[in-house]
C-alpha cells in the first residue's frame, strides 16, 4: 500500500534511522556558530534585528543553532506585526523539531526540519517565515495547551489551523525491541514531547512481560505507536482501532514506515486495512465488539490526559483479558 505525505513531497520515508543517527543529524560541524541568546530578555536588546540575515548566516554545512533559528522566526514575527520589539524567544512560539528525539545538547538544524506552533501567526506571516526561513517546513496556527484530536464519539474534534507549509513531523521513539518513527500530521495529532525513556512504552513492556507471542487489542491506538511496539515485540496480532479517522491515517503511514505491509480492506465496514499480524478499525471501542469475535490476550487504553476511563475501561473489559490503561 503506497502512502505519500499530502503535501505531495518526499516526507514519509522507511525509518532505518539509530538514535545514533538522529544524534549526528543534529550535531554541529566545527565552524558552525555558537550564540548565547538570552531566553528571557527582548531579543532586540540583544542584537540588531535590521541586520539578522547577516548576523544568523548558515553554516557551510547548512546547519543552525536552534535558538538562532528561533530569533529568526521571531524577527519575522516582528516585522509582520504579529509580535511587539520587546518579545523574547520563551513567548515567541512552539518549535516542533523532525524529526523530534530529546537529545543531551542544542540541536542545530538543516532545511526543513522544524514546524512551529503560534497562537498568533497569521496566513500572510506564516508564508513568509517559510520563505525566509529555511529550516521551518511549516506554521501552525493553536494553543499548545489545547490537545488535538476527538475524545470520544459524543465530543467535537479540536485541531490546529496549516496556514504554510507541510505539518509532517516524524517523532523517533526509542523501545527495548528497537526505534520506531512515528509520523503524523500535526494539526491533527496530539502533540507529545519525545523522552529518553518513553514512560508509556515502560507501562506497555511490564504488561507484554506477562505473555507469550500475546493477541493485543489497542483500543484508542491515535498514531499507532503502542501498537506498533506490540508488533515489534512479537505479539501473535495487533488489532489498531480509533474514532478519529486522522488517527487512523496516521496509523498506516507508521505502520509501513516500521516496515509493516499495508494491505486496503476495500470495503465500507469499520476494517480499514489489514497485515500479516494485524487489522485497522475505525470505530466507537463500545461498538468494536461488534466487529471483532475474539478475546485479547491484553486491550490497551490510552486517552487523552484528565479523560474519564471508566467507559473506556468497562469496553475493553469485554474485549480482553488484561486491561492496560496507559
Amino acid at each position: 500500500m503506497e502512502i505519500r505525505c499530502r503535501c505531495g513531497d518526499k516526507c514519509i520515508r522507511p525509518i532505518s534511522k539509530t538514535i545514533k543517527d538522529i544524534e549526528l543529524f543534529y550535531k554541529p560541524c566545527n565552524d558552525c556558530k555558537t550564540e548565547e541568546i538570552k531566553k528571557f530578555s527582548p531579543l532586540a536588546e540583544q542584537i540588531n534585528l535590521d541586520k539578522i540575515n547577516n548576523y544568523f548566516g548558515s553554516c557551510k554545512c547548512g546547519k543552525r543553532h536552534l535558538d538562532i533559528v528561533m530569533s529568526h522566526v521571531l524577527k519575522v514575527m516582528i516585522d509582520e506585526g504579529i509580535k511587539e520589539k520587546k518579545s523574547n524567544l520563551r513567548n515567541s512560539c512552539v518549535p516542533l523539531l523532525t524529526p523530534g528525539y530529546p537529545t543531551n545538547f542544542v540541536p542545530y538544524l538543516p532545511k526543513d526540519s522544524l514546524v512551529i506552533l503560534s497562537n498568533e501567526a497569521d496566513k500572510r506571516c506564516a508564508e513568509t517565515i517559510v520563505k525566509e526561513v529555511g529550516e521551518v517546513k511549516g506554521v501552525l496556527r493553536g494553543d499548545v495547551r489545547k490537545t488535538v484530536g476527538i475524545k470520544d464519539s459524543d465530543s467535537n474534534p479540536h485541531v490546529y489551523e496549516l496556514l504554510a507549509g507541510c505539518d509532517l513531523r516524524c517523532d523517533i521513539i526509542q523501545t527495548p525491541y528497537g526505534v520506531l518513527g512515528i509520523y503524523k500530521y500535526q494539526r491533527e495529532i496530539h502533540i507529545e514531547f519525545p523522552k529518553i525513556k518513553p514512560p508509556k512504552i515502560e507501562i506497555l513492556e511490564k504488561a507484554l512481560k506477562n505473555f507469550d507471542m500475546p493477541t493485543v487489542l489497542d483500543c484508542t491506538c491515535g498514531p499507532g505507536t503502542l501498537g506498533i511496539t506490540c508488533l515489534k515485540a512479537g505479539a501473535r496480532k495487533v488489532v489498531f482501532n480509533d474514532i478519529w479517522n486522522p488517527a487512523i491515517e496516521t496509523t498506516l503511514i507508521n505502520l509501513e514506515a516500521n516496515g509493516f505491509s499495508v494491505k486496503s480492506s476495500g470495503s465500507e465496514d469499520e476494517l480499514i486495512a489489514s497485515g500479516d499480524k494485524f487489522e485497522v478499525y475505525s470505530t466507537d471501542i463500545r461498538e468494536l465488539a461488534n466487529c471483532v469475535d475474539e478475546k485479547f490476550d491484553i486491550c490497551i487504553v490510552d486517552t487523552f490526559p484528565g479523560v474519564d476511563t471508566i467507559e473506556f475501561v468497562e469496553a475493553a473489559s469485554k474485549l480482553g483479558k488484561k486491561v492496560v490503561v496507559i
